[in-house]
């Protein structure tokens, strides 16, 4: 019987037919479209604003040039056969990859409770570098719904990964690779423009994420520290390697009229522009895969806006997808979920029934050490 290893993403639609339930999927999840007003309004609000939103949505999927979809899912797949093929070097075993998407399809509602168990045997990961009760805790809800169980404390389990020393060295060695033009092109998505960047040691360096709502960080949300200590973790690493440049944090993709993190990158690219910066790079710092956000949002529309402030030279660094340094490095990890000691969720001790997800107790990136 063969390992498997399930690696899990947020998700966006394959075609223009998806787009909908993609939308709907995303905004009437109560820890994505968090709002303080009852949830049967709740619901109406996020089919509302998800049919309303599907056509202007249509129009950037368009723009990509992947039939009117996102490349996310397939470049999911690319990385659990990557990672599987990976972990069978290193094991000796025969491991298989599958993906699922917690948006739009293969929609994780209809796996099994075998397939969302995890195990030594059966490893879930969960494309969440940092931790976001948009992201990781609702993903665990979802595991709960058909396992009637918190996933998180199970071995198998790969948590948030922001500062596992594998990763960041994988992260480092991508960008350092990117500015000296040595990325095989081949395996990212529009890479033509890859190149050998001059003095690449004195570039400003933008970490851009993707934003949350304020009101998440008030629930104790630790995603924008796990953000903050990323980048300065990178920052550190990159300067033993001889990079000099002054480096930026920035949230983009904010929707809707609440309050975000911030800085947003298009206020910091305008930043930039008026300080005089005449060269910019930007990474996608809480992203794994090329998609939607950073092929469209980081390497056209953010382009425009630095170019219009004065910015000559910007470079869209690609996510590492299946760049072999983090593909071996998220075997790695994964298998390292497999030892590590069983702890129990905080969120499972209270009143012995099964774990309430909604709890602010539950901060499910401290479960399993590393």
């Amino acid at each position: 019987m063969k390992n498997k290893i399930l690696l899990i993403n947020l998700g966006g639609p394959r075609n223009t037919s998806e787009i909908e339930k993609f939308l709907i999927d995303l905004f009437e999840d109560p820890f994505v479209f968090d709002l303080p007003i009852p949830e049967f309004l709740r619901i109406r609000l996020a089919r509302w604003i998800a049919v309303k939103r599907a056509p202007k949505v249509a129009a950037a999927y368009t723009s990509m040039g992947f039939g009117g979809g996102s490349p996310i899912v397939s470049e999911t797949e690319k990385q659990a056969k990557a990672i599987a093929n990976e972990l069978t070097k290193l094991t000796g075993e025969e491991w298989e990859g599958e993906v699922t998407m917690a948006c739009g399809y293969p929609d994780i509602r209809e796996l099994d409770k075998k397939k969302l168990t995890p195990s030594k045997k059966n490893i879930l990961l969960p494309l969440f570098p940092h931790f976001s009760r948009s992201t990781v805790l609702s993903t665990a809800k979802l595991i709960e719904k058909t396992t009637k169980v918190c996933p998180v404390a199970f071995e198998g389990w790969v948590s948030p990964f922001h500062s596992s020393p594998l990763y960041l060295e994988s992260i480092r060695d991508l960008i350092l690779e990117f500015f000296q033009g040595k990325l095989d092109k081949k395996i990212f998505l529009h890479s033509e423009s890859f190149q050998n960047i001059p003095n690449w040691e004195n570039i400003d360096l933008v970490f851009s994420a993707h934003g949350i709502p304020i009101r998440l960080i008030q629930k104790g949300d630790k995603y924008r520290e796990e953000i903050e200590t990323n980048v300065k973790n990178l920052t550190s690493s990159l300067r033993k390697e001889g990079f000099k440049g002054e480096c930026h944090i920035s949230f983009q993709s904010r929707v809707g009229p609440s309050k975000w993190t911030e800085p947003n990158t298009i206020t910091k690219l305008e930043e930039l522009g008026r300080r005089g910066v005449k060269r910019v790079a930007v990474y996608p710092i809480s992203f794994v895969g090329d998609h939607l956000e950073t092929l469209e949002e980081i390497g056209e529309q953010l382009k425009e806006i630095a170019h219009s402030n004065g910015i000559k030279d910007y470079y869209r660094i690609p996510a590492p997808g299946i760049y072999p340094k983090f593909i071996k490095a998220m075997a790695k990890i994964s298998l390292e979920s497999t030892r590590a000691t069983k702890k129990e969720c905080l969120c499972r001790t209270l009143g012995g029934h099964t774990p309430d997800l909604n709890t602010k107790e539950c901060f499910l990136s401290n479960t399993i050490d590393r």
